[in-house]
């Protein structure tokens, strides 16, 4: 049997609801839900009875969660044991991020404190890297999670902001609606092709014709910043101009979606001590590093970890 898939069926029995399990382990419900059918398909029987109400152990259920919780408890405090006698991490994480994502750059200087004997290499780049051929322990992923033998933990969510100069707004007026975007140049994250691209502004769309398309959001804030365009940037590189009022939100009715932060690790590779205390660390204090404002999360702030000290 998959060791992740019997600790996710005994948590999702414990918690009593899959969504509660899966929001617990920090994993989509779509991941947990397909560990456990594979653990139904593997012992050829039904673990759960599932409802709108929640779950319930059938009478196998009950019999694999009465062993499996004194298995785990076992392998608990063999964990314990070994790691009580590392009081030091020492080695190499090996991790993947998209460019110019600088929470996470404030996130792993405060890692690195805690664990001064950890030498990270980072591998910065947009495109979506296989795991197991480049060598990468733990990838920073924006967006939808598509790798079915890939863990995901969800981190937080937040949108992107359009933005544009008070000089460039003084000059065309101010968008009520996204079609009133036609009348604007517009600066669009892409491969820089020039192809159009197309906004999705609350439940309308608005098809750009760029003048700028690039995959560089610092080359896109510069030229909204000289009154050139309008364009979309992440919370992160926007707040800073935002808040000297050099760039302004514009339509913030027509909110831009929601994207997620996750963190993927090979489902088939059990994680190291490093794996996981980074994974650790991260669940624990991203939020941190991004401000109230900018996250939606399912998880509290703890205000007891390390704070953002500047993006």
């Amino acid at each position: 049997m998959n060791l992740n898939s019997v600790r996710m069926f005994v948590q999702s029995a414990e918690c009593g609801s899959l969504s509660a399990a899966a929001q617990s382990n920090n994993i989509p419900l779509a991941t947990l839900s397909r560990h456990i059918r594979e653990l139904e398909r593997e012992l050829d029987t039904q673990l759960l009875e599932r409802s709108s109400h929640g779950i319930q152990l059938t009478e196998a259920g009950s019999r694999l969660y009465e062993h499996a919780t004194r298995g785990l408890d076992c392998m608990i405090e063999a964990e314990q044991a070994v790691v009580s006698n590392r009081p030091v991490l020492r080695g190499k994480l090996r991790l993947s991020m998209p460019p110019v994502f600088k929470p996470w750059w404030e996130l792993l200087s405060a890692f690195q404190k805690l664990y001064p004997g950890v030498k990270v290499s980072v591998l910065t780049t947009e495109r979506r890297v296989n795991l197991i051929e480049d060598g990468i322990d733990v990838a920073v992923r924006v967006g939808a999670i598509i790798h079915d033998t890939m863990v995901a933990r969800h981190q937080v969510t937040y949108r992107h902001h359009l933005v544009a100069s008070p000089e460039l707004l003084e000059k065309l007026g101010i968008p009520e609606c996204p079609a009133d975007l036609s009348r604007f140049p517009c600066g669009v994250w892409g491969h820089g092709s020039g192809t159009n691209s197309t906004w999705h502004l609350g439940n309308q769309k608005f098809i750009t014709d760029p003048l700028l398309s690039t995959n560089d959001y610092l080359h896109l804030r510069s030229r909204a910043l000289r009154g050139e365009l309008i364009t979309e940037l992440p919370p992160f590189l926007a707040s800073k101009a935002l808040t000297s009022e050099e760039l302004v939100v514009i339509l913030p009715n027509f909110p831009l979606p929601e994207q997620e932060v996750n963190l993927l690790y090979p489902s088939s590779r059990h994680p190291s001590p490093i794996v996981r205390a980074y994974l650790e660390f991260c669940s624990r204090y991203t939020c941190n590093f991004f401000t109230e404002a900018e996250v939606e999360t399912s998880k509290s702030k703890d205000d007891h970890g390390p704070k953002n000290t500047g993006a």
